[in-house]
């Protein structure tokens, strides 16, 4: 029997009585078990998989494996042949790349192999040699490899996961670094998801118009030259796959068969898990899926292995860069979960009231407006100028590119890096479930973020005197230092948004293409509210909010946001002053959300639950973000060759 036929007898289903157990502690803990959205699903997952009844971290072992494709000679990449010798060098030697930023970030041990190199690679320190070939053939004109050939890059798949395995190792993040694999893979992906060549093709590495054609009848002619039969996974690979592709499914396959889990990168990785659950479906429910790539045909992989995608940054890069943040989120719900299980809440929370103070006047309220600085233009220009000749395809990390741009314009950096963070959550400890104090304190402990719960006073100020205790909360906080901010309130303040008024305006701002804020300015602008009048206390909560947003913006910090509560109130403030748009960070679109928004949002995860949860997690991108900025080299510092198509070509320089 051979490690392959033997690996795929040794995979089990999941564990039933682990996932019964966490699902019956979430229950019996929560009131609102599904606020978690997929992050329960991800816990329960999990613990199938390890078959602990409160799961532990894992520990994570990042593989990025290289190989040379011969269907390169067809000119299908942005980017020449020698790249992936500099970029393997890269990996190992100036530890400059996408995969060692984020493999920093996630914690994660970095492993790099050899699997089919066009070139002698010598003694590079930590290289792993388990080089096939020199690159496999041209797969527009025949096989690409033998079938004994694919055998062995399976075989290595999942030789590396026992060894690693048998260091503790459970959760496998697979890259992968070879010029023209995208066309490969997007092979692949039509035959095994019944796409067109125009379906499953898209522009790797940012190529051009001109070369996309190219790059689609390529695949068209591999497909017509090779036959692939789809019921046969091996023959799928030798046909049409890459030497490192094959190591990738035999990595999920071997890490099915020891009860470990692989988190799904992009579009090459999907196109291995392709290959793997042809050989054997129940590898299926070892996987978890990560970001929606930019590929086209990334969607359709996803919903024939029956993943969720979790987050969108427009990411076009295989260096395990989505699963990377996805594992470290995971991370985060593994410490939430384990606090649940203990009686302990962990200190983290400082408490503060809020005492009445003198009104604000409506000309006060629009001059400090009128002075919230757009972001500074020449630190964003040098921030994104320094991330397009980082070691990467141009724009091929997307929103995390975004993320730090705008946090260069905030600081006024071209380079920014760790930055202090606070999540001030409106709401008293009192009204604050056990559950929701420990799921807050495990997420901000996560996010490496302090918690203030902030007290507000008896409604018995007008709405104008609490937007200045908003500002004046934050100028506070930025005076010592902080410089992201987090915004939320308590869990069981969540449903109850606001008064009647603010109620009637928000339902006009719901059913609207624009902000319908009649009913609510006009509150804001009179001086003083009537006694007959007095707003509720969630209309208090609500403009001290804004007022916090305004005073964040103003004194320059970034503004993350929870829930729906949280986006209300910074939707009001951009209405009334523009400029604090660019200091706004959402990090999901809340589910109840039906605003009209054009800030993006990033994850994907269905959460509800309050209590600054959701800006932690938002908080965790910022951090992935600057690991990107900080941690990786230019390709002058690497000596890596630049791109020769597409919007890279004079871009990047060396």
């Amino acid at each position: 029997m051979n490690l392959l036929t033997q690996t795929i007898k040794n995979i089990k289903p999941l564990d039933k009585k682990a996932i019964h157990d966490v699902q019956k502690k979430l229950s019996d803990t929560m009131t609102n078990v599904e606020g978690l959205g997929y992050l329960k699903s991800i816990l329960l997952n999990y613990a199938g998989i390890s078959g602990e009844k409160i799961p532990s971290e894992p520990k994570k072992c990042t593989i990025i494996s290289c190989a040379d494709h011969g269907v390169a000679e067809m000119k299908v990449s942005a980017y020449p042949p020698e790249t992936t010798v500099h970029m393997t060098k890269n990996y190992l030697i100036s530890k400059g790349a996408v995969a060692n930023a984020l493999a920093n970030f996630s914690k994660s041990h970095m492993v790099v192999v050899d699997m089919g190199i066009a070139a002698p690679m010598g003694k590079i320190p930590g290289l792993l040699d388990r080089k096939i070939a020199l690159g496999t053939k041209n797969c527009a004109k025949g096989a690409a490899m033998s079938r004994l050939e694919a055998l062995q890059s399976l075989h290595t798949g999942i030789e590396l996961v026992q060894k690693y395995t048998a260091q503790g190792y459970h959760c496998f993040l697979p890259g992968e670094m070879g010029i023209a694999n995208t066309t490969s893979s997007a092979a692949i992906v039509a035959c095994l998801c019944d796409l067109s060549p125009e379906e499953a093709t898209g522009r790797g590495t940012n190529i051009s118009d001109e070369r996309l054609k190219v790059k689609i009848d390529v695949v068209r002619q591999t497909l017509a030259v090779n036959q692939p039969n789809p019921a046969d996974g091996i023959d799928v690979l030798m046909k049409l796959g890459g030497f490192e592709l094959g190591c990738i499914a035999g990595i999920i396959l071997g890490a099915a068969a020891n009860r470990a889990f692989v988190v799904l990168d992009g579009f090459n990785t999907g196109a291995a898990a392709l290959i793997a659950a042809t050989l054997c479906p129940t590898v299926k429910e070892y996987l978890m899926g990560s970001h929606l790539a930019a590929e086209p045909a990334h969607q359709a992989i996803l919903e024939k292995l029956n993943l969720q995608p979790y987050m969108d940054m427009h990411f076009r890069l295989g260096e395990a860069t989505g699963s990377s943040i996805i594992v470290n989120l995971l991370d985060g719900m593994l410490l939430a979960y384990t606090a649940l299980t203990k009686d302990h809440i962990p200190d983290l929370f400082c408490c503060q009231s809020e005492k009445a103070m003198l009104p604000l006047t409506t000309q006060e309220l629009q001059e400090y407006n009128d002075t919230i600085r757009p972001l500074h233009l020449s630190s964003m220009e040098k921030c994104q100028l320094r991330i397009d000749n980082l070691c990467k395809p141009i724009y091929s990390l997307g929103r995390l590119e975004e993320i730090a741009v705008k946090i260069a314009g905030i600081t006024a950096s071209a380079k920014p890096n760790i930055l202090q963070k606070r999540i001030l959550c409106f709401g008293s400890k009192a009204n604050m479930s056990s559950t929701q104090q420990k799921l807050t304190a495990a997420f901000a402990q996560h996010a490496n973020a302090k918690v203030t719960l902030i007290e507000l006073p008896k409604p018995s100020q007008d709405l104008l005197t609490a937007i200045k205790g908003g500002m004046l909360l934050a100028e506070k906080e930025i005076r010592q230092g902080t410089q992201i901010i987090g915004i939320a309130t308590t869990e069981n303040q969540r449903h109850d948004i606001c008064g009647t008024k603010v109620k009637q305006a928000l339902q006009k701002l719901l059913t609207t293409n624009y902000i319908e804020l009649t009913i609510f300015k006009d509150r804001l602008l009179k001086p003083h509210t009537p006694a007959s009048e007095t707003p509720a206390a969630n209309d208090i909560e609500l403009a001290y909010m804004i007022g916090l947003i305004l005073g964040a913006a103003h004194g320059g910090a970034l503004i993350v946001l929870d829930n729906f509560i949280s986006e209300i109130a910074a939707k009001i403030a951009i209405d009334l002053a523009p400029n604090v748009k660019d200091y706004i960070l959402r990090t999901e679109t809340p589910p109840v959300s039906a605003l009209d928004w054009d800030i993006p949002s990033y994850l994907n995860l269905n959460m509800t639950t309050g209590g600054g949860c959701i800006a932690a997690l938002g908080m965790k991108l910022v951090d992935a973000s600057l690991h990107m900025l900080n941690d990786m080299k230019t390709f002058t510092e690497a000596s890596v060759a630049v791109a020769n198509d597409g919007p890279g070509a004079g871009r990047q320089k060396i």
